[in-house]
């Protein structure tokens, strides 16, 4: 993209439909018929725990530096899944967690929790990159959550808890392979007993279940992209290992979970392209006390298409769109580090969020940056801005964030004239850089629409902007979509709100709504 010329960065003047109103569905994973497909969720929903109690699942996944953190989703039935809660409200205290002292989190944070159940407390184990592990625990998943740390760093914690009521968390570095059990005290607050009990060359990821008399112990192998089983009679071995799958044959880091009438189904971690890494579910099988991914006719591969491991449930997903009427934020909704809470507010306008602007050079060192997974495999957000009091200096708008971040922002002259431009900043190993910036131009009107197409099938992007909602002019053409974990924020592309200054910005963005459809296949004449 670099090297483009002025004539090809304009903003193109070629009308667009947006078409009609549709759901905004894009994927359903639950055919409707006693089947479901994979992925569970066409979204990045990495590093996934998932356990039952009772007629319910629970899945824990990674959120980085995002704020709130390590989101709860919730099923009754494996396939439909929506959000139920976050089990950290911010993050703590670090510098880097608040975007100060020219820090920031991107990559870091809150990864690879493990969830566990026992007798009435829910519990949630994770490391915080360059800190001592945390468990936070809870009656009720919605919270409050009470946390205590331990004396160490267990990287990729995974929580185990015998039937006594005994807890052990089984940790490994992929870099090393030697998988440590860690036996914690009756309260869950001390390590009284530390051993090295296996070694796998490059795993990580452990998680731990028991079925019968054997003990199972799963571990990614980020190497080849693969996922180890081992099992023994004790959590001390002796261990025998066998591989499971890895990319090519369903996914990779995950484990088993069991359902109220005794089966067990498999999930794992698949690296699914610039949307991130999503959560594939599979049928699992048993040959002498070893679990088989996938059927008899068809093993050691999770299948595109199964049988529901329960049926009956009507389809559900997480929530999307969203009108900002309520007087908290959508579960759907993060902030890409702690929140200024003085900068933002849905009680100063009912009805709309409101955004004031965060003193920043750029987008990535910004906060109160709005986000919200992108969704595949093709999809359309629309936000609809009352720009009437961006002010000059302002740069307030909609768009990508991740590996490349491509945004439409307003802005004024010093004179208060509005106008458009979109900038597209790709994360490298040096940092954030411009890879294109279109010219501004004129844009006349208080209410501004803007779109955003994403297309994964393609992994490419594009924005648009509409005066009335209807006619749509394309900006500055299309952008590619990318996922990298050395750069970026190690998170499939969000969609994001911004609203930043260089200098004190006085003036606000106001957002009416947001809503996220399907995007039309481009045969159809609509874009």
């Amino acid at each position: 993209m670099r090297g483009s010329t002025a004539a090809g960065m304009a903003l193109a003047t070629l009308a667009l439909l947006a078409g009609g109103s549709s759901s905004a569905q894009m994927w359903r994973a639950d055919q409707g018929d006693g089947t479901y497909r994979n992925p569970l969720l066409f979204a990045d929903y990495p590093d996934p725990d998932i356990i039952r109690v009772g007629n319910d699942y629970y899945f824990v996944t990674t959120t980085f530096a995002n704020a709130p953190g390590l989101t709860l989703l919730r099923s009754k039935d494996l396939v439909n899944w929506q959000i139920f809660s976050h089990v950290v409200p911010r993050l703590d205290d670090r510098p880097e967690y608040w975007l100060a002292e020219g820090k920031d989190a991107y990559r870091r944070g809150l990864f690879a929790a493990s969830l566990r159940f026992h007798g009435d407390m829910f519990y949630v184990v994770v490391t915080p990159v360059g800190q001592n592990t945390r468990i936070y625990r809870a009656r009720d998943p919605r919270g409050p959550w009470v946390m205590n740390e331990l004396d160490r760093e267990a990287f990729d914690p995974g929580l185990f808890i015998e039937g006594d009521g005994t807890g052990y968390i089984a940790t490994s570095i992929g870099s090393d392979g030697t998988i440590r059990l860690l036996k914690l005290d009756p309260a869950f607050r001390r390590v009284v007993d530390d051993r090295k009990v296996h070694y796998i060359a490059g795993a990580e990821g452990s998680k731990i279940v028991r079925r019968g008399s054997y003990y199972y112990l799963f571990n990614a192998i980020p190497r080849r992209l693969g996922l180890t089983v081992s099992r023994a009679r004790s959590l001390y071995g002796p261990w025998e290992t066998r591989p499971q799958i890895d990319d090519r044959s369903g996914g990779h880091q995950g484990a088993l979970v069991d359902t109220a009438d005794g089966r067990w189904v498999g999930f794992v971690m698949l690296d699914a392209g610039a949307i991130g890494r999503t959560t594939n579910l599979s049928p699992i099988f048993w040959q002498d006390d070893w679990p088989v991914w996938g059927t008899p006719d068809a093993p050691n591969r999770v299948p595109v298409r199964a049988a529901k491991p329960i049926d009956g449930f009507p389809f559900a997903e997480p929530a999307t769109s969203d009108d900002f009427s309520a007087r908290q934020l959508g579960s759907q909704w993060q902030w890409n580090h702690n929140p200024d809470d003085a900068r933002w507010s849905l009680r100063e306008r009912p009805g709309f969020l409101r955004l004031r602007p965060t003193r920043a050079e750029g987008l990535w060192s910004a906060r109160n940056t709005l986000t919200q997974k992108a969704q595949g495999p093709r999809s359309r957000a629309e936000v609809k801005l009352d720009i009437g009091h961006v002010a000059p200096g302002d740069r307030c708008g909609f768009g990508t964030f991740g590996q490349y971040s491509a945004t439409l922002a307003v802005t004024r002259d010093a004179a208060g004239r509005p106008s458009l431009s979109m900038d597209v900043i790709e994360s490298t190993d040096k940092g954030p850089s411009i890879d294109r910036r279109v010219t501004a131009v004129p844009f006349a009107g208080r209410t501004l629409w803007i779109g955003l197409d994403l297309d994964f099938t393609t992994d490419r992007g594009r924005l648009s902007y509409s005066g009335d909602g209807v006619e749509w002019q394309a900006a500055g053409g299309d952008f590619p979509l990318a996922f990298a974990w050395r750069t970026g924020t190690f998170q499939g592309q969000q969609m994001a709100l911004s609203c930043y200054n260089p200098a004190p910005g006085k003036g606000y963005l106001d957002v009416d709504s947001f809503r996220l459809r399907a995007l039309p296949d481009s045969k159809s004449g609509n874009k």
